[in-house]
């Protein structure tokens, strides 16, 4: 699950950056609120990627789904852009869990004897 998390979550820290750049367009916000807020959700990103697997991880990431969302009201392609990566957030984690799942009944059955790989007879 980490390293689809982690992924999704660089993504967004690119992503988030971009926006920062075009939200510097608008005449209405503060370069100095811009950069303040983009740099926080940058950083939240980027220390959520060691998180993930830690109590409260996942729900911090969908915080910054929502987050991600929200920061539509200054720059409108961020409804659909956090949209998306709410879409791949879900993703990551849903499928990670499936992979670690297998990966912990792998190794069990290795634990157990079991065979490690089918006969190529």
């Amino acid at each position: 699950m980490r390293t689809l998390c982690s992924s999704t979550l660089i993504g967004e820290f690119f992503v988030i950056g971009f926006a920062g750049l075009v939200a510097m367009k608008d005449p209405d916000l503060a370069t100095s609120t811009v950069w303040a807020v983009c740099g926080v959700a940058m950083l939240v990103s980027v220390a959520l990627c060691g998180m993930v697997t830690r109590p409260g991880g996942v729900a911090l990431g969908w915080a910054l789904q929502i987050a991600l969302i929200a920061s539509g009201f200054a720059v409108p392609l961020m409804f659909f852009l956090g949209a998306v990566f709410a879409a791949l957030w879900w993703a990551s984690v849903h499928f990670g869990r499936k992979v670690d799942e297998a990966k912990a009944r792998f190794a069990a059955q290795s634990a157990q004897g079991g065979p490690s790989a089918p006969d190529a007879a």
